[in-house]
């Protein structure tokens, strides 16, 4: 069975204020967008994954993820696009180069198109 692993920052733990983000966003919207998106890659016959981070524990919730094999890891855009995510974004790019060597990473620009993002590296 495929795995995916969907890295993102807990959605009470994001700084929905950052004028990076779209506007009207509210933590039940990120959460929603998270549970649409383990049910696309669930639909598509893929065991799904969600790494759920909180800045302060961040790198210890991507090693304790990155204990089972994946066949694909996302990192997700409120990793990538908040100007002051950059050194959290670094971090698990080089924690998953140094702890799972040779998986594909993706990249999504929404949560509903995660799925999408994974399976350009799946085929």
């Amino acid at each position: 069975m495929t795995r995916v692993l969907l890295i993102g920052i807990h959605p009470d733990a994001v700084d929905i204020t950052d004028p990076s983000l779209p506007r009207g966003i509210t933590h039940e919207k990120i959460a929603a967008g998270i549970e649409q998106t383990m049910a696309d890659m669930r639909s598509r016959g893929w065991e799904a994954g969600f790494c759920s981070l909180r800045p302060e524990t961040a790198q210890a919730d991507v090693v304790a993820s990155l204990a089972s094999a994946w066949d694909c890891i996302v990192i997700g855009g409120g990793i990538r696009i908040p100007p002051p995510n950059l050194i959290l974004f670094e971090m698990i790019l080089n924690t998953i180069i140094r702890t799972a060597p040779g998986t594909p990473v993706a990249f999504n620009t929404s949560p509903e198109n995660s799925a999408d993002a994974a399976a350009r590296w799946l085929r």
